[in-house]
């Protein structure tokens, strides 16, 4: 079940406080996300158990392997009643393509979807350089995304600067946008944006992590956040 457009990223120390954070703002948010945390905490059964609160569970897997790896991890993790599996579209059209494949084969009854990963919030110009990638975000998302469209993918995240690229590359891909920050500031995500911005840029889910989760009340924080993106959304 659906409620807006917040994805709260549950990227807390423990399954248990993961899953304590999950129920205190169930009611404001669209569903919940678990990272490579978590994965490696008690991740099929913290899966389990947020699939039993009846919202939809994004597993950000961010899975990069040779295709038969990925294919197989997303068959099984689908099998979990997650609702969107994250795969890095840096593996390529093959690999992307075989986690769409593992993921409807693992997925039998339920709806559910591939996120190709584009370029990282945490990396900008500078830090791409540095590993030898000569091209902007843009120029990479722009390419990711077109690739991810043709191979099935359900959707693509993307920092709320390259939004604009993503719906003119491919826009039947669902925009899931982390990085966003109530003031716009950054920590180790140096690509962000508020939600007005990225709502504005053509944001269609928001991942929002630790002004949820790090505010001393979260469940307000949660509602406040919410009524603020849906509000943004139904002006726009």
């Amino acid at each position: 079940m659906m409620n807006g457009r917040v994805i709260v990223a549950l990227d807390l120390p423990t399954a248990e406080t993961a899953l304590e954070m999950a129920m205190r703002v169930d009611a404001h948010v669209a569903g919940f996300k678990i990272g490579l945390g978590l994965l490696f905490d008690r991740g099929p059964q913290l899966i389990d158990e947020l699939v039993g609160l009846g919202r939809p569970v994004l597993v950000d897997a961010k899975l990069h392997d040779i295709p038969t790896q990925v294919e197989r991890a997303a068959e099984r993790i689908g099998a979990r009643g997650a609702r969107w599996v994250t795969a890095h579209a840096a593996g390529g059209a093959d690999m992307l393509a075989a986690a769409v494949a593992g993921l409807a084969q693992g997925s039998d009854q339920s709806p559910a979807g591939i996120l190709a990963v584009s370029v990282l919030t945490s990396l900008d110009d500078d830090r791409l350089a540095a590993v030898g990638i000569d091209a902007t975000p843009a120029h990479l998302v722009a390419h990711m995304s077109r690739t991810a469209a043709t191979v099935g993918c359900e959707g693509i995240v993307s920092s709320p600067n390259e939004l604009a690229t993503v719906t003119e590359a491919a826009p039947g891909l669902l925009r899931v946008t982390p990085g966003i920050r109530i003031d716009n500031t950054g920590d180790d995500q140096v690509r962000t944006a508020t939600p007005a911005v990225a709502i504005s840029a053509g944001a269609d889910l928001l991942v929002v992590g630790r002004p949820i989760t790090e505010a001393p009340d979260p469940e307000n924080a949660a509602a406040g956040i919410a009524a603020a993106v849906n509000g943004i959304a139904d002006s726009a």
